[in-house]
């Protein structure tokens, strides 16, 4: 069940857009906004507010990479594999992060902290590799620096 708040803030958006379903993305980011994460529970109820079937909203949201299905950590690592990225160490990032971290794409810390998923591209590439943690872009990352930005979400 949708709770007061997020009703509230997705009602607000409608005006904004010729029709109730252009509202799915955004009604989506709201619930994920205040849960982490947007639940099957989470789908029927938004799809029923916006006059829409739940498998036509799940279909939106399982398109969108940035939509998470499933519970994440606290902070979700977005690791960059674009071309520029590759080129520029995406690998040893990668390969130092799933060390540290030990988990691979898709998994999450078993304190629940980080979970890391892979993106394609975060529009950086003349600061290659890159990262992105929750809304906090970083660039330029070596595997030394990644360890100290990692620090920074302890």
């Amino acid at each position: 069940m949708l709770t007061p708040e997020e009703r509230q803030e997705i009602e607000a958006e409608l005006p904004r857009y010729p029709q109730k379903q252009a509202v799915c993305i955004d009604a989506m980011k709201i619930v994920q906004r205040h849960r982490g994460w947007v639940s099957d529970e989470s789908i029927r109820d938004i799809a029923e507010l916006l006059g829409m079937s739940a498998d036509d909203l799940d279909g939106v949201a399982t398109f969108y990479n940035l939509i998470h299905r499933k519970p994440v950590g606290r902070h979700v690592i977005l690791l960059c594999n674009s071309v520029s990225c590759w080129i520029m160490g995406y690998e040893r990032l990668h390969q130092r992060l799933c060390k540290r971290l030990g988990v691979q794409f898709g998994e999450t810390t078993s304190d629940e902290r980080f979970t890391l998923l892979p993106i394609v591209c975060l529009g950086t590439c003349d600061h290659a590799p890159a990262l992105m943690i929750g809304n906090d872009l970083h660039v330029d990352v070596t595997p030394d620096s990644m360890d100290q930005v990692l620090e920074n979400y302890r």
